[in-house]
């Protein structure tokens, strides 16, 4: 028989023996009611001896023995039946214990009941079925509909939808294209899809997942252990006030009486699980903590280091801005290096691809593609010889720019990498790509400051410019660039001793950090194996907002804990003086101490729900388009580089009416309906969750954004009615570079303010707004 089902066992015998011997005495048989409940006590005393004894031999307080105390002097002085109840509590609070437990480490029980046991590898035609153990890198496996899949690597089909409610909390499933990664541990919601394995089953995701959920809830926690110590300190006072009773009075009921109610086991279940509690609640979220102990020490962070590449930053190169020659123009500069890009993986081909995709390019096929590792491409684009990568690397072929040329994206490329683009033996552009921070990180920076952090510090062995770009960006308290791991774990002692840390990272390098920090918090979604096994906590969801949900959630679950033991304690202590007078006999006492009890648990398991600091704004409906809205943005990112391009054309008198007319045609079909779809649906719908004052901004930057446009329309008429165009130029000229300044920080704004809310699912169930056409860069 297991453990549970001794549970049961003692706790259904001691109820039977409670029952029976009250339907004795009921009867006028007390003597007899008497053997049967203390038949119903003994056990349950046995039991607690056994367990009392283990405690001591491992060192730990036997706190149990105010209880076991309570029996026995119960049994002794004739209250037989106050002993049966207290048999009942404490077989009563085991089980209980168990329940809360159970359901405190749900989401627990949930990853380790949904580890796969089978996989399904094809061979050839042949679809062979094989124990999980046996996947090795490379292989094929069919992943069925509802199967959760066995192990890490890349979708070889066109498509495939995942459930990753387990891993991530998201209630959403994933739609993934052919070559993405996929995780283990994410369930098939959709059509069987082939997937290539990439590591074996013991290697992947999942299996990690399972050995940091067995290690959480075999831990104890710092607050349990303290639980002890207050446990020794409180059977001392009772042993006082018990003794003290039983010599003043000479009634040993008195005494008998206070142990009663001191029976300590809000004491000894409330605490772990409350921190159990939050450990549950945690995974929910995609959060997973090693040991309870980490969770305790992370309630009392004050100090956020960040670690930047992959962690406040995505990691991977995006392309900023352009500087190119007139004559060909920022979209046809982009679109040669991107198509020349076509034959390199390097990540800033891989940069300029994703932005020539982005504004709908159709590219060409290279030919005759030569890559030199460390310095470029060379090849050739429809009959033109293009060059493409560093200034070294064109400089070594012959070509260099022209003096001021590439000034802008020089500039703009002291925090980024600036790749040079040569086309037909002369160098035609600069493009300057950065590692810009997360959409989210921002808004984590917002909730780590409403916690109360007092610093937050960017810690980073990448270029200071670099970092420097970063950390203004999100308004961080230092910037700490060019470390090297053992100068971060320098940096972090230094960080520790002003107050409690925790040091958040992703990569290799941030491994000996992580495991010297107070608290490591691994991005084990898209990090490595070697952070996350260094970390005390892993985001499986590689989101660094769920950094400020974690210490949300430890500062919940460690408050809930104490309050929860000063709630069973100051109950048990309130008690001994009316029992010590007499005024609570022994037998009342034992329940009212079995209702503390109850009352102990129940709120230890409020620690499940989630608190106010972690509560996000309510979905948004479908109908208010926030997905479509956000999926415009690239088009009218594209629209504000038509505007700047007219701009400089413009400033170079190469810029007709009829250029600057057709632009304007692009801002009254694209931008102003857009605009006036969010304020009759979207922003209505956003003030509800996040309030009026958040959205007011926006609407005001749509006001002056309508403005600007208006004086475009303007100079358009006036030129129509005879005014000089070389007259209208100068002030259209401030016009244009002002939208498109206004533009661009209005889609950062509007994408931060609204980067905390969701929609509801349903948008996917119905056809919405067709997305924007991508407008013609002007040439």
């Amino acid at each position: 028989m297991g453990r549970q089902g001794r549970q049961h066992l003692r706790l259904g015998w001691a109820l039977l023996g409670l029952a029976a011997g009250t339907v004795l005495w009921m009867r006028g048989a007390g003597v007899a009611a008497g053997w049967v409940w203390s038949a119903a006590a003994l056990p349950v005393a046995l039991h607690v001896a056994a367990g009392l004894w283990r405690s001591l031999r491992g060192g730990r307080p036997g706190v149990d023995v105010i209880a076991l105390a309570a029996v026995l002097a119960a049994v002794a002085t004739g209250e037989a039946a106050t002993a049966a109840v207290i048999a009942v509590m404490v077989a009563g609070g085991e089980a209980l214990e168990a329940w809360a437990g159970a359901r405190a480490g749900s989401a627990l029980a949930d990853l380790l009941a949904r580890t796969p046991r089978r996989a399904q590898r094809l061979e050839g035609e042949r679809l062979e079925d094989i124990p999980v153990a046996a996947i090795r890198p490379g292989d094929l496996l069919l992943v069925r509909p509802g199967d959760t899949v066995p192990a890490d690597g890349l979708l070889a089909d066109g498509a495939a939808t995942l459930d990753l409610r387990a891993l991530t909390g998201e209630s959403l499933p994933v739609a993934l294209a052919r070559g993405a990664a996929v995780q283990s541990g994410a369930v098939n919601a959709g059509p069987a899809f082939r997937l290539r394995a990439s590591h074996d089953a013991a290697g992947s995701t999942y299996a990690a997942i399972i050995r940091l959920t067995e290690a959480a809830t075999a831990s104890r926690a710092p607050l349990t252990r303290l639980a002890d110590r207050w446990a020794v300190a409180f059977v001392l006072l009772t042993a006082l006030v018990a003794g003290g009773a039983w010599l003043a009075t000479g009634d040993p009921l008195r005494a008998l009486a206070v142990l009663v109610v001191a029976t300590p086991c809000p004491l000894i279940l409330a605490a772990p699980v409350a921190l159990m509690a939050g450990i549950g609640r945690a995974a929910r979220r995609g959060i997973i903590v090693k040991d309870a102990g980490a969770l305790e020490q992370l309630a009392g962070v004050r100090t956020v280091v960040f670690d930047k590449t992959g962690t406040l930053t995505p990691g991977r190169p995006a392309l900023a801005t352009v500087d190119a020659e007139p004559a060909l123009g920022r979209a046809g500069a982009l679109r040669l290096a991107a198509s020349l890009a076509q034959g390199s993986a390097h990540p800033v081909s891989t940069a300029l691809r994703d932005a020539a995709l982005e504004q709908g390019m159709a590219l060409a096929p290279p030919e005759a593609v030569r890559e030199t590792p460390g310095g470029g491409l060379r090849g050739v684009v429809e009959g033109r010889t293009v060059l493409l990568g560093g200034e070294a690397y064109l400089r070594d072929a012959g070509l260099a720019p022209a003096p001021g040329f590439g000034s802008d994206a020089a500039l703009a490329g002291l925090g980024g990498l600036v790749a040079w683009l040569g086309v037909d033996g002369q160098v035609a552009a600069a493009f300057v790509l950065s590692d810009t921070p997360r959409p989210e990180a921002a808004r984590a920076v917002r909730q780590l400051r409403a916690l109360g952090l007092r610093r937050l510090v960017l810690l980073s062995g990448d270029r200071q410019a670099a970092a420097l770009a970063v950390g203004r960006a999100l308004r961080l308290d230092a910037v700490l660039a060019e470390q090297s791991p053992a100068n971060k774990i320098e940096a972090l002692r230094a960080e520790a001793a002003a107050a409690p840390t925790a040091m958040v990272g992703d990569g290799v390098n941030d491994a000996p950090a992580l495991a010297a920090a107070q608290v490591g918090i691994a991005m084990g979604a898209a990090g490595t194996a070697a952070a996350a096994e260094a970390a005390g906590i892993v985001l499986l969801v590689d989101r660094v907002d769920r950094v400020a949900e974690a210490i949300a959630i430890a500062r919940r679950s460690r408050g809930i804990a104490l309050r929860a033991i000063g709630l069973g304690m100051g109950a048990s202590v309130a008690a001994m003086l009316p029992a010590a007078a007499g005024l609570l006999p022994p037998l009342q006492g034992a329940l009212l101490q079995e209702g503390v009890d109850v009352l102990a648990i129940l709120f230890a398991l409020t620690a499940l729900r989630p608190g106010r600091a972690e509560r996000r704004p309510a979905a948004l409906p479908a109908l208010a388009g926030l997905a479509e809205r956000m999926a415009e943005h690239a088009a009218l990112r594209s629209l504000a580089e038509m505007i700047r391009a007219t701009a400089e054309r413009m400033r170079a008198e190469q810029a007709e009416p009829a250029t600057l007319a057709a632009l304007l045609r692009q801002l009254q079909e694209q931008l102003l309906p857009h605009q006036q779809t969010e304020e009759r649906m979207l922003y209505p719908a956003a003030a509800q969750r996040l309030g009026s004052e958040a959205m007011t901004a926006l609407v005001r930057m749509h006001a002056e954004i309508e403005i600007l446009t208006g004086r475009i329309a303007t100079a358009l008429r006036l030129a129509e009615e005879g005014v000089p165009w070389p007259a209208l130029i100068p002030s259209l000229r401030r016009t244009l570079f002002a939208l498109e300044a206004l533009l661009q920080l209005h889609l950062v704004a509007e994408e931060d303010v609204l980067a905390g809310l969701e929609d509801d699912g349903e948008a996917s169930a119905r056809p919405g707004p067709a997305a924007l056409p991508v407008p013609a860069v002007a040439r």
